[in-house]
This record gives structure tokens, C-alpha cells and sequence, in this order.
């Protein structure tokens, strides 16, 4: 390609460029429209106090309503399948298995892997690869889910009592927020691992006493078998208790799943994960989404060497944008 047909493939871009940059916009002021309307409606139906309330607080109902609408498109989906005469493993559909989660950590080079309790998971320790198996750090709002739900239906003063135990983790959490990860972990092991060191044999004590078919005795085999990966977060100060800041920003996504039949391919929902994975970090690292896309994209135009891609990574925005400028 001479240079003349580069230069001009390059303006082509940059038109483009100028063209996603304008809809980009209007996709961000459509969306602070919404949540104008979303806050109006919460003040409608639940009063002012609902603004001053954790946001946390509303999550559990949706998760409910997640789990049902997932339910409702797996047997949707079956049925569309039997319909068509066709098994219940369609070659070349992801599952959530062993096998989908290593080829998504392919690249992945920690240690730490955050997840719930799916069991398909645990085989992730098992895998041999140079940096050694992958650790894995368990959600305390899934277990503390659990024992939200036995408060609410039995009335549990177990149910209640450990939710109490977990509150207190929690506290501890909130008063180092934003601390450096040696900071954090200093305080977990000071004010967090006697709490921990007394929960779990509390735990097995109450265990003891219930039948052991019931949904509580569920709930806390549940999160004894997982223990080690709960406390995980007093070895490393940059582990979370909780996968909460990732499925925060998965819940806009799995709400509204039915668009994703418009797609139009596989390989087209995959760029779509991928740049709903873009937005994702941007807003966890407090960057405007349309400004480090459009300032990214234009480096990369600009001749951005893929050997220091790294450097325009959400989180070191400031020095991509520099640049890029």
C-alpha cells in the first residue's frame, strides 16, 4: 500500500472516528436522561430517605429477579431447540464449565481468580500452568444471600446472628475503603481475623444443632465449604470480600440480555462484551467512557506501538490521553 492510499486510509478513520465520538455522546446524554427518570421513579416509590439509602440495598431484588428471567430463557431456549429438532449441547455455544472459564482466564497470568460457589470452578486448582494453579477467592454477598433469604422466610435467629458476624466484617471493610492494600490488610488482620477465627466454629456448633436436611443447615454447609476461599481476602490486601464491583456493573447487562439476541453473531456479541468490559473499567477507575475511547482510538490511529499497550489500559487513562492529545 503506497502512502498516498494510507494517508487516505487513515483520514477514513478518523472520520469514522468523528462519527462514533457524536454517537457516543448521545448514547451518554440518553443515558443521564435515564437516570433522571430511574431517580425520579425510586423517589416516586419509595420516598427522598430511598436517596440516602446504600445502593447495595436495592440489588437483592434484582438478583432475584436475574435468577427467574435466567430460568425463564434456559427453558425458552430448550424449547426453541427441541422445536427445532436439535440437542440439548448446540456445538459451538459457551457454557459455564471448567473448559469456557479457562478459555476466558486465557492471558491471565495472577494468581487470584474472585468468584462464587459454582462448583465448576474448584477444578480451576487443579490446572497445571507455569505461574501454578489459580487461587480462588469466594464472594461473601453470595453466602450472606443465603442467610438473608432464611431471616426473611423463617425468621432465623441463626440466620439473623450471622448476618450480624458478616455485618461486622463489612464495617471493617468500610472504615479502610480507599487505603492502600498494606493498610487494608493490616487492619483485616487486626480487627477482621478474630472475628473470622470465632465465626467459623460458631458456625459448626449451630450446625450441629439443626436437622441437617433443612435450608439452613444448607446455607451454612454451603459456606463452610468454602471458608478458605472467604477469607482469602486476610492474606492479600488487594482482595475484595466480595464480587459486588463486578456484578454491578454485569447487572445493566444480564437485565437487559435480550438485546443481546441482536448481536447478529457470535463474534459480534463477543466485541460487544468487549467494549461493555471497556465502559465497565472505565467507570470503576472514575474515567469518562466517551473521552478514553475517543482519545484511545485516536493514539492507536496515530501509531500507538502494541508493544506498550499496556499504557492505554483504563487505568492509566491519564497517560494514554496525554499522548494521544
Amino acid at each position: 500500500m503506497t502512502d498516498t492510499a494510507l494517508a487516505e486510509e487513515n483520514a477514513l478513520l478518523k472520520a469514522r472516528l468523528a462519527e462514533t465520538e457524536a454517537a457516543l455522546a448521545d448514547a451518554v446524554e440518553a443515558q443521564r436522561r435515564l437516570e433522571s427518570i430511574v431517580s425520579e421513579l425510586r423517589r416516586e416509590k419509595f420516598g427522598r430517605r430511598s436517596e440516602k439509602l446504600d445502593p447495595e440495598q436495592f440489588n437483592l431484588p434484582l438478583e432475584d429477579v436475574e435468577l427467574a428471567q435466567g430460568v425463564l430463557d434456559a427453558a425458552q431456549e430448550k424449547a426453541r431447540r427441541a422445536l427445532k429438532g436439535q440437542g440439548a449441547a448446540e456445538r459451538g455455544v459457551p457454557k459455564r464449565n471448567r473448559g469456557h472459564a479457562l478459555r476466558f482466564l486465557e492471558g491471565y497470568h495472577g494468581r487470584f481468580v474472585q468468584c462464587d460457589g459454582y462448583e465448576a470452578y474448584d477444578k480451576l486448582t487443579k490446572v497445571d500452568r507455569p505461574e501454578g494453579p489459580w487461587t480462588l477467592v469466594h464472594c461473601w454477598t453470595h453466602a450472606r444471600r443465603r442467610f438473608v433469604k432464611r431471616l426473611e422466610k423463617d425468621g432465623s435467629p441463626i440466620a439473623e446472628e450471622t448476618l450480624r458476624q458478616i455485618a461486622e466484617l463489612y464495617a471493617v471493610e468500610k472504615s479502610v475503603r480507599g487505603l492502600g492494600p498494606e493498610a487494608r490488610l493490616a487492619a483485616r488482620r487486626e480487627l477482621s481475623a478474630p472475628i473470622i477465627a470465632a465465626f467459623r466454629p460458631w458456625l459448626e456448633a449451630q450446625l450441629s444443632r439443626i436437622p441437617r436436611s433443612s435450608k439452613l443447615a444448607e446455607d451454612i454447609r454451603y459456606t463452610l465449604a468454602r471458608w478458605p476461599g472467604l477469607t482469602r481476602f486476610l492474606e492479600d490486601g488487594r482482595l475484595e470480600l466480595d464480587t459486588n464491583p463486578v456484578e454491578n456493573q454485569v447487572r445493566k447487562i444480564a437485565l437487559t440480555r435480550k438485546n443481546a439476541l441482536f448481536a447478529g453473531h457470535e463474534v459480534g456479541a463477543e466485541n460487544w462484551a468487549l467494549l461493555a468490559s471497556l465502559i465497565a473499567n472505565c467507570k470503576m477507575c472514575d474515567v469518562d467512557p466517551v473521552s478514553y475511547l475517543s482519545d484511545t482510538l485516536r493514539a492507536l490511529l496515530d501509531g500507538h506501538p502494541r508493544s506498550r499497550i499496556e499504557e492505554l489500559m483504563p487505568w492509566n487513562f491519564a497517560v494514554a490521553s496525554s499522548r494521544a492529545a
